[in-house]
């Protein structure tokens, strides 16, 4: 088998608010008093992506500090609600953001642990590479998963986010792998698949909702067709 490590993003890869960003912004925005139409909000998602990118290629970081976040997120969060026509105050961005970050909100996707139980039984070493605040590390112990990654690399902890190449170079250094046997798995193909290629691992994309149809390199729709594609199913 050509790979000897995987490593996976963490949002929307790994785990995601529970039951979808979209519906838990929608269920604080109700107990504030406020009906949301949910079309509307998911029309509006597309442009936060937006955002992400503009702040990388700007070099403007979001999640090494709890001071970053809290104003980063909020921004998010006035973006969101003004669109929808909606007023917005410090006070309902404080109560999203402790909505957010609040471990109990979270949850793996149903493909997660299977595929990790049969990827380490192929001895195959995994890792996280993420740009997540520094609690990630107490939510994937809050989701019993990390047991299975041997390193964990964290833009919160590290100070640097993707698509700098560094946390990448930096992760398969800690697993002592090179690129040539390292597998990376994201949601992004900005921010996960590219730069993972440009060190040279092998990059894959999860469109888990079909949004990347023309994406040009592996793409699968699911963590259960990731065994297949590196080798690891046993065949």
């Amino acid at each position: 088998m050509r790979y000897k490590a995987v490593f996976f993003d963490a949002g929307e890869t790994l785990l995601s608010p529970h039951p979808s960003f979209p519906e838990l912004f929608r269920k604080v925005l109700r107990d504030e008093g406020f009906d949301v139409d949910p079309a509307a909000l998911r029309e509006r998602l597309p442009a936060l992506a937006d955002r992400f990118r503009q702040a990388a290629g700007e070099g403007v970081l979001w999640s090494t500090s709890m001071d970053l976040s809290k104003r980063w997120w909020s921004s998010i969060y006035q973006e969101l609600i003004e669109g929808l026509g909606l007023p917005f105050t410090p006070d309902l961005a404080g109560t999203l953001y402790r909505t957010f970050t609040d471990e109990a909100n979270y949850r793996l996707f149903p493909d997660v642990e299977p595929t990790l139980e049969r990827l380490r039984r192929a001895g195959l070493m995994l890792g996280v590479i993420s740009n997540f605040e520094e609690w990630l590390e107490r939510l994937l112990e809050s989701l019993q998963v990390t047991r299975f990654f041997d390193v964990r690399v964290i833009s919160g902890v590290e100070g640097m986010e993707k698509p700098d190449p560094h946390l990448f170079l930096l992760a398969m250094e800690r697993g002592g792998v090179g690129p040539e046997h390292s597998a990376y798995v994201g949601d992004s193909p900005y921010f996960d698949v590219e730069p993972a290629v440009a060190v040279g691992m092998f990059g894959i994309l999860l469109d888990r909702r079909g949004r990347h149809q023309d994406h040009q390199g592996p793409r699968i729709a699911s963590l259960e067709e990731l065994p297949a594609l590196l080798g690891a199913d046993g065949s």
